[in-house]
């Protein structure tokens, strides 16, 4: 078992950003030392019967897993990112729901710690995805009745108690367009979701910075002829925008029309604590939701977040027919490239040593972190 300080080698199929490499890999310090090896086809690395090396993943959107959801303050964030690092996700943001005030500032408390160092066997907590509460309460999807307008003070004082990376934003809303320029002009991305928004709110937040749009498709005014909404928005301007790729949120289809027109599109779980979880009900903020059939919903059968993990997402997008290096960039490149990660997110020398190994079945083998092997399971 190797640890962040060990030199170590890795010998299999390397996916690098030129393509695949049959050879070894190099780690030490946490970080990759050196890549050798003969280029291969992406064919030839599926039949060559060695492990497939593949960056580790990046969830931009992950609010529970494991049974813990990340509201809960606590130590909660940390049993959440054990979980998903045992599905190959190697670094994450922690996402609020949509609360009162008090309860955002605890959860914000509780998730400082863990963004300030990584305990072992965890994905690294990069920061947070301020998901609530300046969303449109027409929009609320699962989260809860306590919308409201976004206050620059209030994002500061949280940004002190823990790193916020990313904050959604429901443009239409008074005030908010101001306050998305001025939110990107103190460093913070910003990104379009739980809107109910036009085609014109969308088009007017990406010129005052929005980069992004939530969960794609997912509590947004969606695509007409005569109407685009906030989904045309994102399919005509958007270079990035997150999506569920559980197969329960957005249709086959609907990802494949995404897939062509958003260049940058990537993949997030928006994951509650049933993942990892059987079936049952759980905690996602302040509501219960249940978990079945892969599913997990509010009572009244709304989509509540999801089950999912990156590597079934990784396996969800081939099964659509992406190569395993597109869908490697929709599962890692991409995100680490909108956070402005260059040391994430790719196998490069001097990137992190952060990694994913799988079976030709695509069964997920090996997961190191900063250098770190992963137990998979329970010693």
């Amino acid at each position: 078992m190797s640890t962040p300080d060990t030199p170590t080698r890795h010998r299999g199929a390397i996916l690098t950003p030129h393509g695949f490499v049959l050879g070894e890999l190099h780690q030490q310090g946490g970080r990759i030392s050196a890549i050798q090896g003969d280029p291969i086809s992406e064919a030839q690395a599926r039949d060559s019967g060695q492990p497939l090396i593949l960056p580790g993943f990046i969830d931009l959107h992950v609010h529970g897993g494991g049974g813990h959801d990340t509201m809960d303050a606590g130590d909660a964030v940390g049993h959440i990112a054990r979980t998903h690092a045992r599905h190959g996700t190697t670094s994450l943001l922690a996402t609020t729901m949509t609360a009162p005030a008090a309860e955002i500032e605890a959860a914000f408390a509780a998730m400082g710690a863990c963004c300030r160092e990584r305990p072992a066997g965890t994905a690294r907590v990069l920061g947070v995805h301020l998901e609530g509460p300046y969303i449109n309460p027409g929009k609320l999807g699962a989260q809860p009745d306590f919308a409201r307008e976004a206050s620059i003070d209030e994002v500061r004082r949280l940004h002190a108690l823990a790193p916020i990376r990313l904050i959604t934003v429901a443009p239409e809303l008074p005030g908010h367009l101001a306050l998305i320029a001025q939110m990107v002009a103190e460093g913070w991305r910003v990104q379009i979701g739980h809107s109910a928004g036009c085609y014109e709110d969308g088009v007017a937040a990406l010129q005052a910075g929005a980069a992004g749009f939530t969960h794609l498709f997912n509590a947004m005014t969606g695509l007409h002829h005569r109407a685009p909404g906030m989904v045309g928005a994102a399919l005509a301007h958007a270079e990035y925008a997150e999506v569920i790729p559980d197969l329960l949120h957005v249709h086959p289809g609907a990802l494949k029309v995404a897939l062509r027109t958003i260049p940058r599109l990537f993949s997030v779980t928006d994951s509650t604590a049933a993942a990892g979880m059987p079936d049952g009900d759980y905690r996602l903020g302040r509501h219960t939701v249940h978990k079945c059939l892969g599913g997990v919903r509010l009572a009244d059968g709304t989509l509540a977040g999801s089950a999912l993990t990156m590597d079934q997402a990784l396996r969800n997008w081939v099964g659509l027919g992406l190569s395993l290096a597109e869908a490697s960039a929709r599962t890692a490149t991409h995100a680490a490239d909108y956070l402005a990660l260059p040391d994430r997110g790719r196998l490069v020398p001097g990137a992190m040593a952060d990694l994913v190994m799988f079976d030709p079945a695509l069964q997920l083998q090996a997961v190191v972190i900063e250098g770190e092997a992963i137990e998979l399971q329970d010693a």
